[in-house]
């Protein structure tokens, strides 16, 4: 049966009478009543055709049931239209009724076989698309499993890098902080050399002076009571009060010298060491300006006390054709070391402290440039001590420009005509300047300063004898290696010297 199903579909008969009405149909008006005769007969036989095949698969598929195979649907279904010879159902419907029916019924087959056709072309389309997707996303998948793969091994290369890195920093922290213990005690060294050689050059003014004017060697290192009794002062060629005397002339171009090396290498040292606590250079400048202005404030009152002791212990036992100034000098002269170099430290780190025109951060004291006070003092010590004494211009912020004593410095205002703030004083012997200093000047300088704040390690500055000279040295921090590069804070490296 399935057989005779195969053959009848595969010949296409429906297919062929439903062509054969269509050209029926397009020619019925132009053909003539015979043809249009013929015609329909023709469709008639073909269809009787096709309905004896359909009869023989009726029998066919009703034998397989069995002797009583289809009678049901036989009798219920196929008796009525024989019945009504294939046109009506119960006498209800008529023939055009029966054929809309069927086309209809054609109709709906052949679109419910255009949605089939249309399903499975886009089931089709859309399995491609899926298999397509699921190729990418296979794609994707190992692109970021390779990508994985790499992050991993990017992580663990960075992690030993990292480890190493660590590594070269702990032993690079630990060579600097080698470093700066060898700087500290090779500038411990180096402030003895500065001593030793300072005392050796004292030692040949000795001996120059004693070449030039026989007189006796120095008095024992205190000055006692005792001292000013055995002393006897001996005139020379010249008075100890002249101008021209060989001790103020060779002190006093000594201390000239030291006083341009200060500005030139000292100073910018200070400067180095207070820039690490302190960003702002104009303060740290102030800073340095106000230290040397209290070093030389405590030097002379300490040597006008040290030259009263003097003057009223040799005027009980002075006699002779010189005066009494005279001898008191001579003595000076020979004992310029008797200064109390740790209390005038002390005296000066005091008085930064009570200053409020500078500040340095809450943790920080004026201790920190120790080393520089430490100079300035034993500097204005002996400018003090100098028959003819140098000693420095008074200077107050907004002042007037003075170009006799001062140069501008290079971040100056040149066309200002005050005194913003002064970074190094000119040192003055008498109303004369011997050497210029510098001050910045600036438009709308006032006399008003920026307010810092107290911090209790300010408060508990040192007494005025509790300092010594190692323990001087070991409060400053450690100087770190320097550029010698030209920078703006290294453009004058000396101040000019006035002749």
């Amino acid at each position: 049966m399935a057989e005779s199903l195969r053959r009848l579909v595969n010949i296409g008969t429906f297919t062929v009478l439903q062509e054969k009405l269509e050209n029926w149909l397009s020619d019925y008006y132009i053909n003539t009543c015979d043809q249009n005769t013929a015609r329909c007969c023709e469709i008639i036989e073909l269809n009787a055709k096709v309905q004896g095949q359909l009869f023989k698969l009726l029998s066919l598929c009703a034998q397989e049931g069995g002797l009583y195979g289809g009678t049901n649907i036989i009798k219920s279904r196929l008796l009525p239209w024989l019945g009504q010879n294939f046109f009506t159902s119960g006498g209800a419907v008529t023939a055009d009724t029966s054929l809309s029916v069927l086309a209809e019924a054609a109709a709906k087959d052949r679109e419910l076989t255009d949605m089939q056709d249309m399903y499975e072309k886009s089931l089709n389309e859309l399995e491609g698309e899926l298999q397509t997707q699921q190729a990418e996303n296979r794609d994707l998948k190992d692109e970021l499993q390779e990508t994985k793969i790499e992050l991993d091994r990017s992580l663990r290369s960075s992690t030993s890098d990292k480890m190493f890195t660590d590594l070269e920093v702990k032993e690079l922290r630990r060579k600097l902080a080698d470093a700066q213990d060898e700087i500290s005690r090779l500038r411990i060294k180096c402030g003895l050399v500065d001593d030793y050689e300072r005392k050796i050059q004292n030692l040949r003014d000795e001996l120059f002076l004693s070449s030039v004017k026989p007189r006796p060697l120095s008095p024992p290192p205190l000055p006692q009571p005792s001292d000013f009794i055995s002393y006897r002062y001996k005139p020379g060629l010249t008075s100890p009060l002249s101008i021209d005397d060989a001790v103020q002339r060779i002190r006093q171009q000594n201390a000239v010298a030291r006083f341009n090396d200060m500005f030139a290498q000292d100073r910018l040292d200070a400067m180095d060491t207070l820039r690490r606590y302190s960003d702002d250079h104009e303060n740290n400048q102030r800073i340095i300006f106000t230290a040397l202005s209290e070093a030389f404030s405590a030097a002379k009152m300490a040597f006008r006390q040290f030259k009263m002791k003097t003057r009223a212990s040799l005027a009980k036992t002075h006699y002779g054709p010189d005066t009494l100034e005279e001898a008191v000098q001579d003595y000076i002269n020979r004992n310029t070391d008797l200064v109390d170099t740790p209390g005038l430290v002390s005296d000066v780190i005091r008085a930064l402290n009570r200053n409020p025109k500078i500040y340095l951060p809450a943790d920080t004291s004026f201790a920190v440039i120790q080393p520089f006070i430490r100079e300035a003092v034993k500097l204005a010590w002996q400018m003090s001590a100098l028959a003819h004494p140098l000693d420095i211009a008074i200077a107050t912020d907004a002042e007037l420009f003075d170009d006799s004593k001062y140069r501008r410095s290079y971040d100056s205002e040149y066309t200002a005509p005050l005194v913003g703030h002064h970074i190094w004083p000119a040192l003055m012997q008498g109303v004369r300047v011997v050497v210029k200093g510098e001050a910045n000047t600036r438009r709308g300088a006032s006399l008003s300063s920026p307010k810092r704040g107290r911090s209790p390690t300010r408060s508990l500055s040192p007494g005025p004898r509790t300092f010594s000279p190692i323990r001087s040295r070991s409060v400053s921090p450690s100087r770190y290696a320097r550029s010698r590069s030209p920078s703006p804070f290294r453009r004058s490296l000396s101040p000019r010297r006035v002749i």
